[in-house]
């Protein structure tokens, strides 16, 4: 089969194309025919960090995909051959297990079912940015720990970035759920993506008085900052937190790695700061997102395509180095590259 592998950290050029044996299913496992892969920033990350500790482990990049299940292991019930599905954290099972290759071999766990109408392009795109929108959503001491229809009803969002692919799910899911969705970008061809993904009320982070206007819409302040660009945005969120709030950080753009915290303002209103990424986030918070993320897509509320806020821009395997330095430059929309026919 083919798959594009690295053995070394550096640009993307480390990437190869190349022929690999598909591994078989071992008990527990599925092993699934890769049909589209997501890009998510972390790839271009990882792969110029290199392989973990710096073994020079031959590593297949990417996390998320959508494609139809080619073998079942022992112990595995719930999903069968020729099941359609969609996969999350694949590389972070083990460094061969990306999804940026024909066959992956990945535990059942990180391999959901993909529901009728819903396609491979959909299921590559949702994985990483539907489940670190589920997990800031579901983090305030007062709020669901699961989301569905009516879950955050009476509450307001706030949405950093509504135009990336965290923001775009977080504005659906938040939606789905019933909140009042506020959210911030930097311009007018953002705020028309951010209104395309549903979005209450869309305004520019540049404007001189964004705070005026998110306390406006929200006199009490908002529940749940879903944050993109901590460092940047803290004194933004000090103004409009409500008491109690949370701000739910996975982002520090246009930022160093310093946060910088008035003490004060959120001492007072008993904030709450949540940060999170996934790969330490634990298995049930995973299981529950996952199968949120299944319930919000049953009923159409992740739609992707620049109709619905979310361009896809998509490469052949062959081009993934090019996928990712789009990722690196800042591609607006998702990545995807498309590995073998559906």
């Amino acid at each position: 089969m083919r798959a594009i592998v690295y053995h070394q950290g550096g640009p993307s050029d480390v990437l190869r194309l190349v022929e690999r044996e598909p591994r078989r299913p071992d008990a527990g496992e599925v092993r699934v025919r890769v049909v589209t892969s997501g890009v998510n920033p972390t790839d271009w990350k990882q792969r110029e960090n290199g392989p973990s500790g710096g073994t020079g482990e031959e590593t297949v990049p990417h996390l998320d995909a959508g494609g139809i299940v080619d073998a079942v292991g022992p112990g595995v019930e719930h999903l069968r051959v020729g099941d359609r599905v969609w996969t999350f954290m694949a590389s972070a099972y083990r460094p061969g297990s990306g999804t940026a290759q024909e066959f992956t071999t990945l535990s059942a766990d990180r391999v959901a079912p993909l529901p009728d109408g819903i396609d491979f392009g959909t299921a590559a795109a949702i994985g990483v940015p539907a489940l670190t929108a589920h997990r800031a959503l579901t983090v305030h001491e007062d709020g669901p720990r699961r989301l569905g229809p009516g879950a955050l009803a009476g509450r307001t969002v706030l949405v950093s970035g509504g135009a990336g692919a965290v923001g775009h799910a977080a504005i659906q899911l938040a939606r789905w759920a019933g909140a009042e969705v506020v959210t911030t970008v930097s311009g007018d061809a953002k705020a028309a993506l951010a209104t395309a993904a549903g979005a209450s009320h869309v305004l520019k982070y540049t404007d001189p008085d964004t705070a005026g206007a998110i306390r406006e819409i929200a006199p009490n302040g908002v529940d749940i900052v879903v944050e993109v660009a901590a460092g940047a945005n803290a004194a933004l969120d000090a103004e409009v937190i409500a008491d109690r709030g949370t701000i739910a950080v996975y982002g520090n753009d246009r930022g160093d790695d310093a946060v910088r915290l008035e003490f004060g303002p959120y001492l007072y209103r008993n904030v709450r700061y949540q940060f999170l990424v996934l790969y330490t986030v634990g298995e049930q918070a995973l299981r529950a997102g996952a199968e949120d993320v299944a319930a919000a897509l049953r009923d159409g509320a992740l739609p992707v395509g620049e109709e619905a806020g979310l361009p896809l821009h998509r490469y052949p395997l062959e081009e993934t180095g090019r996928a990712h330095d789009a990722v690196a430059a800042g591609a607006v929309g998702k990545v995807l590259v498309e590995v073998t026919a559906p």
